[in-house]
């Protein structure tokens, strides 16, 4: 073993302190760049990132399709789900690239998420006139089977779970 923390294998090349081939630097190489990040998909996390992802899909999509044609009809309505989509996508991106850092960032989004889906829910049962069409988040997000609802309450318990194991 060298000062870097290399050694020689039997085939002469050089291997880490695990034994793996290393670089130059002692680390090993052909592993990924975010091995030290907290894996934030792992488990039940692989079902929150997949319904986040159809989320965006389908918050966009939806979003896209009636800004392009009937904005005019109900701009609010449209842009709060266009808003949504940008959000679930924001935080598919935070869970799948994972650390603590993408950890906080997704936790402060799932809050403000259900924040959001809380408020436009209550104001579409409050003020349905408000929206003459209805939004990813319209009454706490029927429309998709609650899930806009019940995806940032699972997303924040998650994440609260992940810093825990971290800890």
């Amino acid at each position: 073993m060298t000062a870097t923390g290399k050694s020689t294998g039997a085939d002469g090349k050089s291997t880490g302190a695990d034994g793996k081939p290393a670089g130059a630097d002692g680390k090993p190489t052909g592993e990924p760049a975010s091995r030290g990040r907290r894996r934030l998909i792992s488990g039940p996390g692989i079902l929150l990132v997949w319904l986040y992802g159809v989320m965006v899909v389908g918050a966009v999509s939806r979003s896209v399709v009636q800004i392009a044609m009937d904005f005019d009809r109900a701009p609010l309505a449209y842009t709060l789900s266009a808003l949504a989509g940008v959000v679930y996508g924001f935080i598919t991106y935070s869970l799948v690239r994972g650390g603590e850092t993408a950890r906080k960032a997704a936790l402060v989004c799932c809050a403000a998420e259900l924040v959001g889906v809380l408020a436009v829910g209550t104001w579409t049962r409050m003020e349905p006139s408000a929206f003459p069409d209805a939004t990813v988040w319209s009454d706490y997000g029927m429309g998709y089977l609650f899930i806009p609802v019940l995806l940032p309450v699972t997303g924040l318990l998650w994440l609260r779970r992940a810093r825990t194991a971290t800890a």
